[in-house]
């Protein structure tokens, strides 16, 4: 009977309530559906509240260049409702002490590092905790403590602190709730599904970054009229209430309300579908149950870098993820600050006009895990892209200046291949090596090997907006320099695994049956296998 109750309680309550309403279980395909969508949303309101500080930056360190603004574009009345964008009525043009001074960029350059630098060492603990403890509750506590703390920087500006330290701390501590947030989102899409098309599932499911984004953006630019503080408090509060979403909603292993794996045989998942009934006799008896996640076992910090693969795509993803987080909170800023087409733009328009860059992003994320999927070799790919990224970012500095067009051309041109390799490295490569075939038995690594590598590409992402913040006074040229080194270390720290996944090809055939089967899952695989 106690066991009968432990079983009821691994199962979401709002899946109880579904249940209890149509009289019967829902299918596999159903759920899965389900689990696509609430990690979705899940993981755009994590990149939705980190979006605020990057709209305000140029509240709270105003540019004297831009006190005349006029009419913003392209959009027009689409994006901002009055034309003649007077001076924000909140901060009379004269900031927010203490990021008002002449050290200002390097102040809101810290905030920035504090937040990721916290981030990345809390993603190596959360990884590990991800996989040893209840992935439904951990998720939702690193939501909501993230809601708590993001709309808690808000609240500096109704309470007018002007502590540099009450912001900082406000946003380490939200770094480390939100460390929570990767780690088990791809956990819990590794579990759903198998390794087959991995790659575009998870390219496309990772449009969630660029969602989140250009949401997190639209929403911070529309409350800012009205307080800098409303625009961490608005993402705040939708993250908080993501979170409770997905307390009730979402099923972390597919064996918590009985079914087999995701990589069960097809026959296994049938028969599973088919005996499915709701009760808890069913549910109990279920042979994969007692594989959910209570029972989980995960794998240490050692042994899952030990996994062949891990070391290479967590230092690429460093430089990676060091170049996409510096448009992440630094692109608004530089559109304020930089003439356009003879014109400068708003505050509020520039945040707008930065969403654009993540639009080019979701297509960068989903061509990328297709053509990995194609090519079965997900290192050529990622490596390609970021090889890509450097003229891509060159053209933007050189030419973005001319025209608007050419600024949102060039700028969705940029994200395309920036965020590209960024996605597949943090979504279908991590899933491959946390399910590879040289961890022993049943232990599963997902969320213990996606913070290894997302933790390591996390510094960079640190490190990124901090130099930001110091090279942006010497001029933009500085950090566009820095922005195109990280690209071409990124891709040059894959040469070794692109070189061993061309190889493969050139000198092998390719199995036609079952051999095949046993590659399908990555294009790492075949190569990291030989360097054991």
């Amino acid at each position: 009977m106690s066991r009968n109750s432990g079983t009821m309680r691994k199962t979401p309550p709002g899946i109880l309530l579904i249940r209890s309403i149509r009289g019967q279980d829902c299918s596999l395909k159903s759920y899965r559906y389900m689990v696509l969508l609430i990690t979705f949303i899940a993981y755009a309101s994590y990149h939705a509240s980190r979006k605020p500080s990057s709209i305000v930056k140029s509240v709270l360190y105003p540019d004297p260049l831009n006190a005349s603004e006029g009419k913003p574009w392209p959009f027009g009345n689409v994006f901002i409702k009055d034309e003649s964008v007077s001076l924000d009525r909140n901060r009379g043009n004269k900031g927010w002490y203490p990021f008002n001074g002449t050290d200002g960029t390097s102040k809101l350059g810290e905030i920035d590092v504090a937040f990721l630098a916290c981030y990345s060492m809390g993603m190596y603990v959360a990884g590990h905790l991800g996989d040893t403890l209840d992935l439904r509750l951990f998720l939702t506590t690193g939501m909501i403590g993230s809601g708590i703390f993001v709309g808690l920087f808000g609240m500096g500006y109704f309470w007018n602190i002007h502590v540099f330290g009450f912001f900082l701390v406000m946003q380490m501590v939200a770094g480390l709730f939100q460390a929570t947030g990767w780690p088990s989102v791809v956990a819990v899409i590794g579990n759903w599904f198998g390794k087959r098309k991995r790659g575009l599932i998870m390219g496309i499911w990772n449009a969630h970054t660029s969602v989140g984004n250009i949401s997190g953006s639209l929403l911070a630019a529309a409350v800012l009229d009205y307080g800098w503080g409303w625009s961490f408090i608005v993402p705040g509060a939708l993250i908080a209430s993501s979170g409770v979403l997905v307390y009730l909603f979402l099923p972390a292993y597919p064996e918590d309300i009985g079914y087999a794996g995701a990589n069960a045989s097809p026959k296994q998942d049938s028969a599973a579908s088919q005996n499915q009934k709701f009760n808890a006799v069913v549910v109990e008896t279920n042979s994969g149950f007692k594989e959910g996640s209570s029972s989980r076992k995960g794998v240490g910090l050692f042994e899952a870098c030990s996994i062949p693969g891990v070391i290479p795509f967590a230092l690429c993803l460093f430089f990676s993820k060091l170049v996409a987080y510096t448009f992440l909170y630094w692109l608004p800023f530089y559109l304020s600050q930089t003439e356009i087409g003879g014109e400068y733009v708003s505050v509020k328009s520039a945040g707008n006009l930065s969403t654009l860059f993540d639009v080019g992003g979701i297509f960068g994320g989903i061509l990328a895990g297709y053509i990995s999927d194609k090519l079965n070799a997900r290192a050529t790919t990622a490596a390609s892209f970021m090889s890509a990224a450097i003229p891509s970012m060159l053209l933007y500095r050189a030419y973005g200046h001319i025209s608007s067009t050419m600024n949102i051309v060039l700028m969705m041109i940029a994200g395309l291949f920036v965020n590209g390799p960024y996605a597949l490295i943090t979504t279908a490569v991590s899933a491959d090596l946390g399910t590879h075939s040289s961890l022993r038995g049943d232990s599963r690594a997902l969320a213990t090997v996606t913070a290894i590598i997302d933790g390591t590409g996390s510094v960079g992402a640190a490190l990124g907006p901090l130099l930001t913040g110091f090279l942006s006074t010497k001029g933009w040229d500085a950090v566009f320099i820095m922005l195109t080194v990280g690209a071409l270390i990124a891709a040059l720290l894959l040469l070794r695994l692109v070189i061993a996944e061309i190889t493969e090809k050139t000198q092998k055939p390719i199995p036609s049956s079952h051999g095949q089967q046993s590659l399908e899952a990555t294009g790492t695989q075949p190569l990291l296998s030989n360097q054991r």
